[in-house]
């Protein structure tokens, strides 16, 4: 089941073992089951500390628990966690062998904390690169406390299930059998929602900060990039962000960051984060911003968050991003994440052998057509132009599929349903103006971006597109509130290109300070570096 390098490379992991662990399978006939009894004995093969059995009695087959022997497992893979999903596996074996994970004390005193009985089920796709992150939290969340138990549900093998249950989008989340959340989430914020003391202690604590030389709002590759150049000065720096790593986390492959051939999102904003804790810059995530305040007689402009907290600064930066593009239609909200998705990637496996349309005919449409093609039945592909706009590669690699179709000049006016699912797409012809619909059990949106900037309205000038209007140095209508990245009237939204203007709006935020008539605050002599390239 594992090849030689990856049982070499889990062979090292093992070693860190300090207890020892039993896998408790439940295996029926099947060859999914086959495939888990080879995984399961490749994985005890390489450590005297993993021990198997065969004589589980979940109802789920195959499946199987990670545990300590003698005591209830609190940890279950129904499904092979190969792919994406690998990593949490391995991570499992090490956290239940006594391998401390690398995780903030305050996190770990705050789940251990937690009182009650929590059984998390969650649903996933081996190809979501979102879902890992999710089940190593709640996996995490198991380890460290008795209350809470995890499990891992393949939707792919469990296919009369995810029906059953209206699974339409991965990674779902059900706690106690009821709805819990959909969509990736940190463990911070699978806490924030069980611990329902945790935004009010928040709030207490943000309070009670000292004012910043620059706040960063945003913590996306913008963000990231402001906060560093900012402490680089050697000046109090703060990053606020509703989730760092921002739109990035939800982009799979990335291939035009110069010098770095290729990456995923997950995997860049990660390194994000650990970029800039490698400065003195104060991180507060999963906090959102809902107004700002211009500066006043004390030179301070404030941020209102919406748990109720206030911080202050003498400069901020808005690298608050964007989010996807809604279609805006009747049955859109009512069928979202009940067949209206948004990651093709992730919840692509779950309409294996059905029909599906993607809306949006740029590069991301197509690329999602041409991906989906593989899995689905059929694709639908609606532009609203008269001819698409991806790449000449993709358009070509798109027309030779047999089993898609291209329509063009296509206006989108309603999603339709049956109360619990999508079942049908109504567009018009643009030329002709004929209304036609079109059945399927599924729809990707892919038609762009919208900033995120509702909050600012009626503060800084936003421009018809809802972009904050900003200068060559990255300075909003605002003084000493400047902005960068997706949010701004930047052309191009590109990653590359977010950064480089996170970091000019940072430098201009720092010659702001020095030329104002309050002085700004001494900078630091290890972090100080006035007239030298950062």
């Amino acid at each position: 089941m594992l090849d030689a390098a990856i049982k070499t490379q889990l062979s090292a992991y093992l070693e860190k073992l300090q207890t020892p662990i039993e896998l408790v399978a439940s295996l029926d006939a099947s060859d999914a089951a086959r495939q888990m009894r080879e995984l399961l004995a490749d994985i005890a093969a390489l450590s005297p500390k993993v021990s198997v059995r065969e004589d589980g009695t979940d109802a789920r087959k195959p499946s199987f628990s990670v545990g300590r022997p003698n005591e209830a497992a609190r940890i279950r893979f129904a499904g092979i966690p190969m792919g994406h999903e690998f990593t949490s596996l391995v991570l499992a074996l090490l956290q239940t062998g006594g391998h401390p994970p690398k995780v903030d004390a305050a996190v770990t005193e705050q789940i251990k904390g937690l009182s009650g009985k929590f059984r998390f089920e969650t649903y996933i796709s081996l190809s979501c690169h979102n879902c890992p992150d999710v089940v190593q939290a709640l996996n995490l969340m198991a380890v460290l406390n008795p209350g809470v138990e995890s499990v891992m549900i393949d939707g792919a093998l469990y296919q009369d299930e995810v029906s059953a249950r209206k699974i339409m989008a991965v990674p779902t989340v059900m706690l106690n059998g009821e709805p819990f959340g959909q969509g990736r989430m940190t463990i911070e914020e699978i806490l924030a929602r069980v611990d329902t003391g945790a935004s009010a202690r928040d709030a207490e604590k943000l309070n009670a900060k000292d004012a910043y030389d620059v706040l960063v709002v945003g913590g996306g590759p913008a963000g990231s990039a402001a906060a560093i150049y900012a402490a680089r000065k050697g000046i109090r720096t703060g990053v606020v962000a509703e989730r760092f790593g921002g739109q990035v986390l939800d982009t799979l492959s990335i291939e035009n960051l110069i010098s770095v051939p290729h990456t995923e999102g997950p995997k860049l904003a990660m390194a994000l984060e650990q970029h800039v804790k490698q400065y003195e810059v104060d991180i507060m995530n999963l906090q959102r911003a809902e107004a700002l305040i211009p500066a006043g007689d004390d030179g301070l402009a404030q941020v209102r968050l919406a748990n109720g907290a206030t911080l202050k600064a003498k400069s901020v930066i808005l690298a608050t991003g964007a989010r996807w593009r809604e279609m805006n239609v009747p049955g859109e909200k009512e069928y979202k994440a009940r067949g209206v998705c948004f990651c093709p990637h992730c919840d692509g496996p779950l309409f294996k052998g059905k029909r599906v349309a993607v809306i949006g005919g740029g590069n991301s449409g197509v690329e999602a057509a041409i991906d989906l093609a593989g899995i689905v039945s059929h694709v639908t592909l609606l532009e609203f132009d008269s001819k698409l706009r991806a790449d000449a590669v993709l358009q070509a690699k798109l027309g030779s599929l047999p089993n898609v179709t291209i329509v063009t000049s296509a206006l989108t006016t309603e999603v339709t349903g049956d109360g619990e699912k999508v079942n049908g797409i109504v567009f018009q012809d643009r030329i002709g103006g004929q209304t036609k619909r079109v059945e399927l059990e599924g729809i990707f949106v892919q038609i762009g971006l919208l900033p995120n900037t509702d909050w600012l309205k009626g503060t800084v000038n936003l421009s018809p597109r809802g972009e904050i209007e900003i200068d060559a140095r990255g300075q909003t209508s605002l003084p000493g509130v400047f902005a960068a990245g997706d949010a701004t009237t930047t052309p191009y939204k590109q990653i590359i290109i977010a950064m480089g203007e996170g970091a000019k709006a940072s430098l201009s935020a720092f010659d702001h300070l020095i030329r104002s008539p309050a002085p700004a605050p001494a900078a630091t002599k290890s972090g100080v570096d006035l007239g030298q390239p950062a």
